[in-house]
């Protein structure tokens, strides 16, 4: 399965976006899309995955959960908006990341690109950092990787302002 993930798109769509994603079987969005328009678009361009974000109002967060956990080719992810990073969990998120962690955890919010493997629960966190305008970030970024057989492969990182 070859994923696209997104983040704090804030409103903004970098036609990039699509050039980037083209080959893969389904996009992520990690939050903060900031209008459905902008949900709307990336879903009809390839399945999408998504969660809200502080900033999206009540059409995104009556069409996408907080929380989204699910099975992808046998790896479990869970994706939210804001749920910190290795040893500084989001308290919302603690306890259920401690007791039943899952295998990819991926957030948004912090506009900071991460990608870090927690050694105390075996669990790989992402953050592909912001791909919108919003913010205070210096680069936009997506990732890009493939999920086979429970095992991330091909990580990519991608600046959008180049």
């Amino acid at each position: 399965m070859k994923i696209g993930l997104l983040s704090d798109t804030h409103s903004f769509l970098d036609d990039a976006v699509f050039r980037h994603f083209e080959n893969c079987d389904e996009k992520w969005h990690a939050g903060d899309f900031g209008n459905i328009e902008l949900a709307d678009k990336l879903a009809a361009f390839k399945p999408l995955r998504g969660v809200y974000g502080n900033i999206d109002g009540q059409e995104i967060r009556q069409t996408y959960p907080e929380d989204l956990r699910f099975d992808c080719e046998g790896m479990d992810v869970w994706m939210t908006h804001i749920g910190g990073y290795p040893d500084k969990y989001h308290p919302r998120v603690k306890r259920i990341i401690y007791t039943k962690p899952p295998q990819l955890f991926i957030t948004g919010h912090s506009h900071i690109l991460k990608v870090i493997f927690d050694k105390k629960i075996n669990c790989l966190h992402l953050n592909p950092g912001a791909a919108g305008k919003q913010g205070w970030q210096t680069v936009r970024t997506l990732m890009r990787f493939d999920i086979t057989e429970e095992k991330i492969q091909n990580l990519q990182v991608i600046e959008l302002n180049k």
